[in-house]
């Protein structure tokens, strides 16, 4: 799978991504921080998804209807949990992500996937 990793979800968690083989860039790679809506962009363009702990993403696809790649948003833990959580996310929901989806975590828990229109597809 193709990721943007957004500088606030880790180098850590990035180098993982790649190790684990998917075709991932990092945000603090190319920009000094254009802001949420041109990562979105970028990655409409380059037809990744965006892995973040930001939710500012979820209003800008919801509220704005902006175009996107799929949406992984995890919480604000420590880079070995949110590994964690992203491998569980890997694992449990390789076909939403396939098809656009986003997948949020509120918790260290759990993770729950939604598409676009708001559908739980639990």
């Amino acid at each position: 799978m193709k990721f943007l990793v957004d500088r606030c979800a880790g180098s850590r968690l990035a180098a993982w991504l790649r190790q684990a083989g998917h075709d991932v860039v990092e945000a603090r790679e190319r920009y000094p921080d254009p802001g949420d809506q041109a990562l979105l962009a970028w990655a409409v363009s380059e037809d990744r998804i965006v892995v973040t702990i930001d939710t500012d993403f979820g209003d800008l696809v919801f509220a704005n209807s902006l175009s996107h790649c799929g949406l992984v948003r995890l919480p604000d833990v420590p880079a070995a949990q949110r590994i964690a959580l992203m491998e569980r996310v890997l694992t449990v929901y390789p076909h939403e992500l396939e098809v656009k989806s986003i997948i949020t975590n509120n918790d260290s828990r759990r993770a729950h996937s939604y598409i676009k229109n708001g559908l739980n597809v639990n």
